[in-house]
């Protein structure tokens, strides 16, 4: 890996799309169109030439036409053609090059094999950055590289994510926005012929803008280099690692999706804890695991403080977070004595985990409550349930409620050095809870749909916090 070059393809001032077609709807260029550098076509056929200066970009018959340096270049061709588009961006000191063309290794031909046996020597002989074949490529929206014309741009985060997937790579993207986490940085590397998932583990750990790292494989060619860097990286920031291919119908996809190699779960799972990384299930526990490593005070250690809505969900909020293998302890009698002062709700408990009933205090005794179980020396974290079917019965009546409480959860959440969670029980209140969970994120304040989300998340961050700080 040439990392001065490939920083050059992350943070590109030039942009070359070659290759891209009506057939196709010029996706890629449209995907480019918010680009801030400058950003060029190549493209030989007469036919699709004036479409492409209706979309504003200029065209060129050849990379080596560009009349300045091109940092990265997108390459949409047909397979039989890219040896030769590869070879140009050689020629031309491009920065790197990423190949959504597929039928490579992956498809187990002959032809497909032999073609990427030859783009692996040229760029390796060259010394340059391949990305892919079949893969989505670059997404930087802070300078409006995108993958997917869906994804935003103008912004970004503390996040950087690698994948091997090209859907999932754009799915993180999406919901993790959603969920106010947003890319630094994200590739999607696909058959991974030339750079791997090592080489992007290396410099996503060297990447200033970048504090966590997220990272969907589903095999890898060379075990002992992965292994080497995902433990150099795991040492400098928190690394989330997601293993697809779990089963054995999962292992035959991986062949077919991107011709890597798989290895058991067991041996996968004790591999990447012993490099010091966490270890991720699926999409919804990634996006729950990095809200709770950014937007959550570090939890050092296992013991929850649990406050329910209701008598049943005080029940089964206890068992989800047991179950993930968190306590939810008796508090100090400090704490109980404060509560015997005022807390009078009707058919509600104070026990840990706390019944605060459907006849909810008021935001001031609410955020007591929290400010109390924030000082308790037996509690580590501090969950809150938000359970919209209740509160909703509130603001119907006073339509200020849910902005004041949102506004006092955030102010507490300031506060508490604590780890401080919320979860949002939205019944049939689907679309009121895609409201609040947007009003939280607007104030830093993470929330989770489920019990057992907010618990799975809790106990591996918790887990990685012992790992680390012991």
């Amino acid at each position: 890996m040439d990392r001065k070059a490939l920083d050059r393809a992350f943070n590109p001032r030039c942009v070359v799309v070659v290759g891209d077609k009506m057939a196709n709807g010029y996706v890629w260029l449209r995907n480019m169109s918010t680009f801030t550098g400058k950003l060029y076509s190549v493209q030989i056929d007469p036919n699709e030439l004036p479409a492409i200066e209706q979309l504003g970009v200029k065209n060129y018959s050849s990379l080596l036409d560009i009349p300045e340096p091109v940092d990265y270049v997108l390459v949409a061709v047909p397979r039989g053609v890219a040896p030769r588009i590869i070879s140009d961006c050689i020629k031309k000191g491009v920065g790197g090059a990423s190949l959504f063309t597929s039928g490579f290794a992956e498809t187990h031909s002959d032809e497909g094999s032999t073609l990427q046996e030859t783009l692996v020597r040229m760029a390796r002989e060259a010394d340059l950055n391949l990305i892919g074949p079949n893969c989505m490529g670059i997404f930087n929206p802070k300078l409006g590289v995108r993958q997917d014309i869906n994804q935003y741009h103008g912004q970004s985060g503390p996040v950087g994510f690698i994948s091997q997937s090209g859907t999932h790579a754009i799915f993180f993207s999406q919901v993790g926005a959603r969920n106010g986490l947003l890319i630094s940085k994200s590739v999607s590397y696909g058959n991974g012929a030339v750079l791997d998932s090592a080489d992007y583990l290396d410099y996503f750990a060297e990447d200033d803008e970048t504090k966590v790292i997220g990272l969907y494989i589903e095999g890898v060619r060379d075990g002992k280099r992965f292994l080497d860097s995902l433990r150099a990286a795991a040492r400098r920031k928190p690394v989330l690692v997601w293993k697809g291919g779990r089963g054995e119908e999962g292992y035959r996809a991986i062949s077919s999706h991107t011709g890597s190699l798989a290895s058991t779960p067991a041996l996968w799972d004790s591999l990447v804890k012993q490099c010091g990384a966490i270890r991720i299930d699926n999409l919804d526990e990634m996006i729950d695991c990095m809200k709770t490593i950014l937007c959550v005070n570090p939890p050092h250690g296992t013991r929850v403080a649990l406050v329910a809505q209701s008598g049943g969900q005080s029940v089964v909020i206890a068992d989800a977070f047991t179950k993930a293998g968190l306590s939810a302890p008796l508090l100090s009698q400090s704490t109980y004595r404060q509560f015997a002062s005022f807390f009078n709700t009707i058919g509600g408990s104070y026990l840990n985990p706390l019944d605060i009933s459907w006849h909810a205090p008021s935001i001031k005794d609410s955020v007591r409550i929290l400010d109390i179980l924030s000082t308790d020396g037996n509690v580590d974290s501090l969950v809150a349930e938000l359970s919209l079917p209740f509160l909703s019965q509130i603001w119907d009546f006073y339509p200020p409620y849910l902005d004041e409480l949102v506004a006092a959860l955030a102010d507490f959440k300031t506060r508490c050095s604590k780890a401080f969670l919320v979860v949002i029980s939205a019944g049939q209140l689907e679309e009121q809870a895609l409201a609040v969970r947007n009003k939280l994120v607007d104030k830093g304040v993470p929330s989770f749909p489920s019990f057992d989300r907010a618990a799975r998340a809790l106990a591996k961050v918790a887990e990685y916090e012992r790992m680390h700080c012991t």
